[in-house]
């Protein structure tokens, strides 16, 4: 039996670049020395892309249940067994119907736990709402799933690791979201996160502000002398190592962001615009502050070059191995945890 660990993936959008970047990924022998892929979708489906890019020379082994998983193969368990009407680059009902049934396939098995991990492909926010997915998103959709009271969307790669208090909301909606305990509770998932997920031990965390110029003393907006500034020395009081507010453009342009562990935005343009440039194809969304880890590529469903083999498989490859990186990091520091000689040395060093 293989103590590989088994990683699930879900397939997302059928007309998108999901299966395309998946397929990529897998394609390279060496990627299955360090993990089992159990693929979450439709072995026709699979065929109908590997044959638009033009692939010939790969296969998934068709599985039933994870506990089945060849773990030297690509794995697949067919999670509908009706034909699927693929157009690819068309965003459709059926783009939703089956990116949701993948979705949903993974994550029971994800939280009953016969998978280590899930990496999401890309989903269309829009058409996969139905009864059973009202969510801005695959993060809060795992939120209700997993019952967790509040989670991180937190993009990382190599150079910059952000998370954002508020996440897939309007922008008028922005500013009233922005509240100290929000602000607090973002801090304190980044902050155990960063000790448990990436062994950061003392993480020093900056937090940006949410006004241009960080306000400038009150002068354009109070946000953040009135609400960002006391979450900063509440979360300080609680122990926890961050600075702030710094104004946005300067913080990035100087690269001021190098000094930290990670960077609190406060809404999802202000986080994302520069991770995506700074990470470069590379960079990698991780659900912080569920009890199970999730990891997803960087980018959207691709429409526009669906099905033309264009799309790199770089994000998405980072993505899986993070997840076998914070699943590890995890699973080991349990194991030191529970150990009495390493607590009691733990608890003499805070001391």
């Amino acid at each position: 039996m293989s103590d590989k660990l088994k990683i699930g993936i879900s397939i997302g959008d059928v007309n998108g670049i999901g299966l395309e970047v998946i397929i990529k990924t897998l394609m390279d022998n060496r990627i299955l020395e360090y993990f089992t892929p159990i693929v979450y979708g439709n072995t026709k489906v699979a065929s109908f892309h590997r044959k638009a890019l033009g692939i010939n020379d790969f296969s998934f082994h068709v599985i039933n249940s994870p506990e089945q998983a060849h773990s030297k193969r690509p794995n697949m368990i067919n999670c509908w067994q009706e034909e699927v009407k693929i157009s690819l680059g068309e965003e459709n009902e059926i783009g939703g119907k089956y990116a949701f049934l993948s979705l949903k396939h993974a994550v029971d098995d994800l939280v009953d736990g016969k998978i280590d991990a899930l990496v999401t492909a890309p989903i269309n926010k829009h058409n996969i709402q139905r009864n059973e997915f009202e969510f801005p998103g695959h993060t809060e959709y795992l939120q209700s799933r997993t019952n967790s009271e509040d989670v991180l969307m937190f993009m990382i790669c190599e150079d910059l690791r952000i998370g954002v208090v508020t996440g897939h909301i309007p922008v008028k909606d922005i500013a009233p979201n922005i509240t100290v305990e929000a602000i607090v509770s973002k801090l304190a998932l980044m902050n155990a996160s960063l000790k448990r997920d990436f062994w950061v031990q003392k993480p020093k965390i900056a937090v940006l502000g949410l006004n241009p110029h960080a306000g400038d003393h009150g002068l354009i907006g109070s946000e953040d002398e009135q609400i960002i500034g006391p979450a900063i020395e509440q979360a300080k009081a609680a122990g926890i190592f961050c600075f702030g507010p710094y104004p946005a453009d300067g913080f990035f342009a100087s690269d001021t962001y190098t000094k930290f562990d990670a960077v609190l935005a406060m809404y999802h343009d202000q986080g994302l615009i520069p991770f995506k440039h700074i990470a470069s194809r590379s960079g990698v969304n991780f659900t912080a502050g569920l009890p199970v880890v999730r990891t997803s590529p960087d980018h959207g469903t691709g429409y526009d070059i669906a099905g033309k083999n264009l799309a790199s498989e770089a994000s998405f490859r980072e993505a899986i191995f993070s997840a076998i990186h914070i699943v590890r990091q995890r699973r080991e520091q349990a194991e030191l945890s529970s150990n009495p000689l390493v607590t009691k040395r733990l608890s003499r060093d805070r001391d």
